[in-house]
């Protein structure tokens, strides 16, 4: 059943404000430029009117699907499938592929443009290759994010989406959740220096901090009270506690599960957070991340982390109370209004689905951590939804490590509930590892998994500064 023909069932629940974001986000769509007179079949490219770019494949037989692929963060670089892999392998299978650059010339944050160009991508490859009988988002990272907003907005265009490790609670409870981290680690190992932590006014500025805050960390490790305040500052930031090329360490193993955490600090991670941030701060005009309000110890009494903060503190002769009394107290920063409105227009998704959606998860994601999908969920099911949602969850670590085995069997399992109208028992972790399997290419390794609540603490509106 196409798009076009079946029940519009997310539709009718979206709420007034959604049908206005909806329907500014797709009249604001480009027309597409002129491309090369390009045959199908083969490798297309176009510019769109915004300037943004758009590439495309098309196998010789094609099998009437077109996938639309949303990259993540990074270089806005036209793109159509997550990996060289995928695409050969779908490729084969028949399947065509598109993808645009996003918008040139903003930030790499790039969710003011990635919609509409998304959508505007489409009307140009259609016009090159023909309608075709379904259309499918694909999207990992920031991708999934905005494969998230295609599935909510693009009911009669897009027939169903296939989500990746992705960004689905949006950019503010991102920022929010990382500048916890970033106060935890300026606040306890840097207290004599007053750091910068948001409104950066450069690129420079950005590496500054994320700099400074990896020092502090780096030496901060060589103790038991820094590796007690290293795993504190993990647990704000939804750090996993599993390191590449390690084994998982043991549940009780507190020491162990903070020297993988400090693993990906020492990789780097800190660098990535404040680049991004400095880039969404580009985007949505400002700071839309806030601490003012936060209460440090309710944060952690939530956190899936808890237990093992307090032996290490505990172990360290640290008094915990203190440090969250600290935290609490010394939490001022606010967010620029205008800033977080427009984060909420422009990088949020769960307000509904008008499609299904597929989304899967590495469970040791350390940029985007696993439990974004309990709070998309949440979100999904609040706004009536719940059932175009199914998640599946692959143990491994890292982000976006899927083998091509897990990402097109996951398709096959979207593709299952377009056709028939049912997900039946297809999007289970037995099925997708056995159909994952049965393809014969790179492994797979789906399990049964539910991932923790995320540790955000914040609800959608910041707290305003009391007046004395």
């Amino acid at each position: 059943m196409s798009a076009s023909t079946r029940p519009r069932v997310g539709r009718t629940r979206l709420r007034i404000a959604l049908a206005a974001l909806a329907s500014a986000a797709l009249v604001s769509v480009p027309m597409p430029a002129a491309v090369a007179d390009t045959p199908a079949g083969g490798h297309l490219t176009g510019t769109l009117s915004d300037g943004a770019t758009w590439v495309a494949d098309v196998p010789e037989h094609w099998n009437g699907t077109l996938l639309l692929f949303s990259h993540g963060f990074g270089p806005t670089v036209a793109r159509d499938a997550p990996t060289d892999a995928v695409r050969t392998e779908l490729l084969a299978q028949g399947y065509a592929m598109a993808g645009s650059s996003y918008d040139p010339h903003g930030s790499m944050w790039a969710l003011n443009s990635a919609e509409r160009d998304q959508f505007a991508t489409l009307d140009a490859v259609t016009a090159k290759i023909g309608t075709p009988q379904r259309t499918l988002a694909i999207g990992n990272s920031m991708g999934g994010l905005v494969n998230a907003q295609l599935a909510r907005d693009g009911g009669g265009r897009i027939d169903g989406a296939l989500g990746q490790c992705g960004l689905v609670a949006g950019g503010t409870d991102l920022d929010n959740y990382q500048l916890d981290a970033e106060h935890t680690i300026a606040q306890l190992l840097l207290p004599e220096q007053d750091v910068k932590l948001v409104r950066f006014g450069s690129a420079d500025d950005a590496a500054a901090t994320a700099t400074l805050l990896t020092k502090a960390v780096t030496a901060a490790q060589a103790t038991p009270q820094g590796r007690a305040r290293i795993a504190l500052a993990a647990a704000f930031l939804n750090l996993p506690a599993w390191s590449p090329g390690k084994d998982r360490p043991a549940a009780t193993d507190w020491a162990g599960q903070e020297a993988q955490q400090y693993d990906w600090f020492a990789q780097g991670i800190l660098s990535f957070v404040e680049g991004g941030r400095y880039a969404m701060e580009q985007s949505v005009g400002g700071n839309n991340s806030w601490n003012l309000g936060v209460d440090y110890t309710r944060l952690l009494a939530d956190s899936p982390h808890a237990p093992q903060v307090r032996a290490l503190y505990q172990a360290a002769g640290l008094d915990l109370r203190a440090d969250l009394r600290a935290l609490t107290e010394g939490a001022t920063v606010t967010a620029d209004p205008a800033a977080v409105r427009t984060a909420q227009r422009t990088s949020s998704a769960g307000q509904g689905l008008d499609v299904p959606l597929l989304d899967i998860h590495t469970n040791g994601d350390n940029l985007v951590p696993v439990e974004q999908e309990n709070r998309f969920a949440s979100r999904v099911r609040a706004s009536g939804d719940g059932a175009l949602l199914r998640q599946a969850f692959v143990e491994r670590q890292g982000h976006c490590t899927f083998t091509t085995a897990e990402t097109v069997a996951a398709l096959h399992a979207l593709e299952h509930r377009v056709s028939t109208g049912r997900w039946d028992d297809v999007a289970t972790p037995v099925a997708l590892q056995r159909s994952a399997t049965a393809l014969g290419l790179d492994g797979a390794a789906y399990v049964p998994y539910h991932p923790a609540q995320l540790s955000v603490g914040r609800d959608d509106r910041p707290a305003r500064p009391t007046r004395h």
